[in-house]
């Protein structure tokens, strides 16, 4: 049996992606990463889609030539949006896994048929969106809200400096947002069932818990990535089965953007150490 120990690319605008990472890792714990926020020019959610699809064909050019990457997972909706298609068109040969939000799983899960959404303005307005809207809302009701500020606020709140501030930021951003979106709970007429369509937003599960209730089940697609991630692989024969000791395999986090802030992300949320990231060259992080 074959074993392909190059690594599997995974990017995002900024610290979010990291809950997909985890997911992959859990997956996946033979397989070597290469992580890359682009926190310089975060969040995407809130730019359009001509700037968007540039820096996505910058990265993955930069993850193919620079890292040699074996799969590529694109830890972002609003990117996958905006720019799979063409990432899909340009790089055949290479397993690609892209993200949407979960309104489909959310479908198996509602009892009231009453389901919200929470996404950046981005995917929000995405014609992907809008595709995969069409095709479920005749089974349940949807209430769609764009989260503006949100994922910035998130990917602030890693600053020391910031941090205070930024937290002050998302508790009224997610209180906002939630009373928008209408009733939540179990009764009729209630929406039972809450989809993060931003990776970011997992981050602030907790939050969301103590404003919706114990009721309420919130829906994210780390896991059902890591899997299809893992279904691709395995198909084109490009797994890793080699082990070591059980041992960690390596994982590489970069950052356009602020060191300190991913060092300080992968700590908290992944228990990594600060020497696993470090910052891209130059001629990546320009606009």
């Amino acid at each position: 049996m074959t074993s392909d120990q190059r690594p599997i690319g995974v990017f995002d605008s900024g610290i979010g992606g990291l809950s997909v990472l985890q997911a992959l890792k859990k997956e996946l714990p033979n397989e070597r990463f290469v992580y890359l926020a682009d926190n310089a020019h975060a969040p995407y959610g809130e730019k359009n889609e001509t700037f968007i699809s540039e820096r996505t064909h910058a990265i993955t050019d930069y993850l193919l030539t620079q890292h040699h990457i074996k799969a590529l997972v694109v830890a972002c909706n609003t990117a996958t949006a905006a720019a799979i298609h063409e990432l899909r068109a340009r790089y055949l040969a290479l397993p690609m896994v892209g993200l949407e939000p979960a309104l489909k799983p959310a479908l198996a899960l509602s009892h009231t048929r009453r389901i919200g959404v929470m996404a950046t303005r981005g995917t929000v307005n995405s014609e992907k969106f809008a595709r995969l809207l069409a095709s479920v809302q005749t089974e349940a009701h949807f209430e769609v809200q764009a989260c503006n500020g949100l994922a910035l606020a998130i990917e602030q709140s890693t600053l020391p400096a910031q941090a205070a501030a930024a937290q002050v930021q998302i508790s009224h951003l997610l209180q906002t947002y939630t009373q928008a979106l209408g009733r939540f709970g179990k009764a009729p007429g209630q929406m039972d069932t809450l989809v993060l369509g931003c990776t970011h937003y997992v981050f602030v599960e907790k939050d969301l818990r103590q404003l919706l209730g114990p009721d309420v089940q919130l829906i994210s697609t780390g896991e059902p990535v890591a899997r299809q991630t893992h279904r691709l692989l395995a198909a084109a024969e490009l797994l890793n089965h080699e082990t070591t000791d059980g041992a960690a395999q390596p994982m590489r986090l970069l950052t356009t953007g602020d060191l300190q802030g991913l060092q300080a992300a992968a700590q908290r949320w992944l228990d990594l150490p600060a020497n696993c990231c470090e910052a891209v060259p130059a001629s990546l992080q320009a606009e």
